[in-house]
């Protein structure tokens, strides 16, 4: 998992040359409906030209999606929308449901290296939605590319200079919404470099994600572990608990009337603070 050598023909003008040093290919479009559609297509057509951390990016997509088949639209300029190739060739495939979470992990360090220091907090919501003082500022999702399964596009949805008044829902945020000024070019390498290192101490280990200090590292950095949280699941039901801590499989293990755990294994998760009687 290796990052090759940079080709500067792949880097506008302005450049990111933090990203550049990270990633063999850097890859910045004016608009697109779904940057993460554009990557699978890119690899399945040509896959010795999409390497290890390659990326694209822009800060214009039309229809980009999220987690649930949710669709992700955002005024053009406001948001960072990139997809970035993962070869996961060395990880066992039992062990590939650890890329979503690990993405989400790498994340909420390379945007809390930025908030932080300004006093805010930047936490992992279960599996990998990224927080800024409990509201969304970015959403992540995982695809295998189709007839490759070695290969993962991991797209970000990043809320850089959305205004409050542009923000879609009240729990969605953004770095301009506290007054922060994003230095994206920071910020993807930071999500490069942490993104690789989880995933080769996954594969050190032969996907063992407690051995590797992923899964602590994931429950570290995870605000859903202890919170109060009603679990929308796939079929409908709703599941009301404390977030107890998460599995060796990546799951989040609810204890349900302080006594009863149930795993969750895909579901929508809101933090709560009292259940509703």
């Amino acid at each position: 998992m290796v990052a090759g050598s940079v080709n500067p023909m792949t880097i506008e003008a302005e450049g990111f040359p933090r990203t550049a040093a990270v990633s063999p290919r850097v890859q910045v479009i004016p608009s697109t409906d779904s940057t993460n559609a554009d990557v699978v297509r890119h690899v399945q057509e040509a896959p010795q030209d999409w390497p290890h951390l390659s990326l694209l990016l822009t800060t214009d997509q039309r229809a980009g999606r999220g987690r649930l088949d949710r669709t992700w639209v955002t005024p053009p300029g406001t948001a960072l929308a990139v997809s970035v190739v993962v070869r996961v060739d060395g990880i066992p495939v039992e062990a590939r449901g650890w890329v979503p979470l690990v993405a989400g992990a790498a994340m909420t360090r390379a945007i809390g290296a930025q908030v932080t220091p300004a006093g805010h907090s930047a936490t992992l919501k279960w599996p990998n939605d990224v927080l800024i003082d409990g509201s969304k500022v970015c959403g992540i999702l995982a695809e295998v590319v189709p007839g490759r399964p070695d290969v993962v596009v991991v797209g970000s949805g990043v809320n850089t200079r959305m205004p409050v008044e542009a923000l879609p829902v009240e729990t969605a945020t953004s770095f301009a919404a506290h007054g922060l000024e994003c230095d994206e070019d920071r910020l993807l390498a930071d999500y490069l470099v942490a993104l690789d290192e989880h995933l080769r101490a996954l594969a050190a280990e032969g996907g063992d994600a407690a051995a590797s200090g992923v899964l602590g590292e994931v429950e570290a950095l995870c605000g859903t572990v202890g919170s109060d949280v009603a679990v929308s699941l796939p079929d409908g039901a709703t599941l009301w608990g404390r977030a107890h801590r998460i599995d060796p499989d990546g799951r989040l293990v609810v204890l349900q009337d302080g006594q009863f755990e149930s795993v969750v294994s895909a579901g929508d998760v809101v933090h709560v603070r009292s259940r509703p009687v």
